[in-house]
């Protein structure tokens, strides 16, 4: 089942109007997207940005990464994006519903039965989950830990590494030597060592969870106008993640 498919069939049985009032107001484009950060805007759209919060761990990173993600895809791409970025608990049955999630932090991830339920439920059924360690390092806190979950959740084999001709690096930008390296990778921790992959959960044949130790959250977040200062604009990567999750 691809991720279109997945929410199709929500809407299709009524569940989406009940959980995701963005999904409603794309149905009734006269109706407001609530915005847990403060505002409203109005559907409907193809995207929108889904930050998970959980209950364990500083979730709240990077918090000028999502508009610069959202300024690349309504540079790029013909989709019709939600410019805000939507905050919704893990624990919240409306995440089912939602396109794409990303989830980082630095420390703990420990998750509630709620919020591993949803997760699993979301991720088996044709959601994804871009997971950003923003620690990025070797064996720290926030790897170990999600890893762990990971681990309990989905096999202790699930989580593995992606070879560079995977088609997220092919879904819109080319990016033939597999993953663009950061310039947090070299952290001074002790470890020095770029990360030259990107691990993943498939289910199904499918990406649902695509994990990196390389820390995407801080390399794209700077203030908008700096962004012409880029020899290459380095948000292109995000690009090709998001038009992956909702194409697969």
């Amino acid at each position: 089942m691809s991720r279109a498919q997945f929410l199709r069939g929500l809407l299709a049985g009524g569940a989406a109007l009940a959980l995701a009032p963005w999904v409603s107001a794309s149905a009734n484009p006269q109706s407001p997207i609530p915005n847990p950060r403060g505002g409203a805007g109005t559907g409907p759209y193809d995207f929108h940005f889904t930050r998970l919060r959980y209950d364990s761990g500083d979730w709240d990173v990077d918090a000028r990464m999502p508009s610069n993600l959202i300024t690349s895809l309504i540079d790029y791409t013909h989709l019709r994006i939600d410019p805000v970025e939507h905050v919704v608990a893990l624990a919240d049955p409306r995440m089912l519903t939602a396109p794409f999630c990303y989830l980082a932090g630095h420390t703990l991830v420990e998750f509630n039965p709620e919020e591993r339920r949803n997760f699993e439920h979301y991720v088996k059924n044709g959601g994804f989950v871009f997971v950003d360690d923003c620690n990025h390092d070797i064996d720290g806190l926030f790897a170990r830990s999600f890893e762990a979950q990971m681990a309990s959740i989905f096999g202790p084999r699930a989580l593995r590494k992606l070879p560079n001709n995977h088609p997220i690096y092919s879904s819109f930008f080319r990016f033939p030597d597999g993953p663009p390296a950061t310039s947090f990778e070299l952290n001074g921790w002790g470890d020095d060592l770029v990360h030259d992959y990107l691990k993943g959960i498939e289910v199904d044949g499918r990406l649902g969870v695509l994990y990196s130790n390389k820390d995407y959250g801080c390399e794209w977040d700077y203030d908008w106008r700096n962004k012409r200062f880029l020899a290459e604009d380095n948000t292109r990567f995000g690009v090709n993640i998001i038009m992956y999750a909702l194409m697969a």
